[in-house]
């Protein structure tokens, strides 16, 4: 009897597709892996971050005592053990800073002492205002009330040590009595009213409020020197920020100019007593 052939098996041809599928598998898997170890929450690591940044910010927290029992109310003198300057100078110099119209005086000396003194910029003071007067020449171009480079970069100064306080600020443009005459300015009194509100634009844009802010121009009618002689002109040609203590002085002021105006008839004026002079001139 002759033996059956027995059939012959498929070959087939697909085997590796087999293969394909679990490498593809696995290097899926390996990627879903190396994504989820490298994803970072970020709210979590924002926490994290603000916390380190405050712990490491606050120095203070390391040379404190853990309080315990109960603690004793806080005062407003810093305790001498923990300043630098033991001998007290540094507390002297924080009460007068208390004043805010002095606090305003001495924070613009302190800033602009090159030009104090080359006679630039000029700070004057009494019990109810402080002035911070500028050539207009470190502001604007001559004739113009378009301001300069380097009068954004010194407004923004000004602005940074007025902003934190509240009290009314009068920006007063002055020109020399050399007449001009242009279809933007066709006198002195239009340009000093200019060089004025770009003044107070820029003092509003760098952060101090708006509702303390007014500008006024005097043309040319009150100098502080002879127009005569190209020194004189160069004197009257300037802007001023008067610093008030409150709304009523800067009112009563308004009217003739910090120049003219009289402290005691200010105060009259302004319905308040007579107090010690806390801003004091500039030397």
């Amino acid at each position: 009897m002759a033996r059956r052939r027995q059939p012959e098996e498929h070959e087939n041809h697909e085997r590796w597709l087999v293969s394909y599928a679990d490498f593809i598998t696995l290097l899926f898997a390996f990627f879903v892996v190396m994504y989820s170890i490298s994803s970072i929450n970020e709210g979590k690591y924002k926490i994290l971050s603000d916390s380190l940044v405050g712990v490491f910010n606050q120095a203070d927290r390391s040379v404190k005592p853990i309080p315990v029992g109960e603690e004793r109310p806080r005062t407003t003198e810093p305790d001498v053990s923990q300043v630098d300057d033991p001998s007290g100078e540094a507390l002297l110099r924080d009460t007068t800073t208390l004043d805010p119209l002095e606090s305003i005086a001495q924070s613009i000396r302190d800033a602009f002492g090159e030009l104090i003194d080359s006679d630039q910029l000029t700070v004057r003071g009494n019990e109810l205002w402080v002035e911070i007067e500028l050539s207009s020449s470190l502001l604007f171009p001559s004739g113009d009330a378009l301001p300069n480079d380097l009068a954004f970069d010194l407004i923004a100064k000004v602005a940074k040590i007025l902003a934190p306080f509240d009290n009314p600020i009068h920006v007063e443009g002055f020109t020399d009595n050399l007449p001009i005459s242009t279809a933007k300015f066709p006198t002195n009194w239009e340009l000093s009213a200019a060089r004025a509100g770009s003044v107070v634009r820029m003092l509003a844009a760098d952060g101090v409020a708006p509702s303390r802010l007014a500008a006024v121009g005097y043309g040319e009618f009150q100098p502080v020197a002879d127009n005569a002689t190209p020194e004189g002109r160069a004197r009257n040609r300037r802007v001023v920020l008067v610093v008030s203590r409150n709304l009523d002085v800067r009112r009563s002021v308004t009217g003739t100019g910090s120049n003219n105006a009289r402290p005691d008839a200010a105060l009259r004026r302004a319905g308040t007593q007579t107090a010690p002079v806390t801003a004091s001139s500039a030397q």
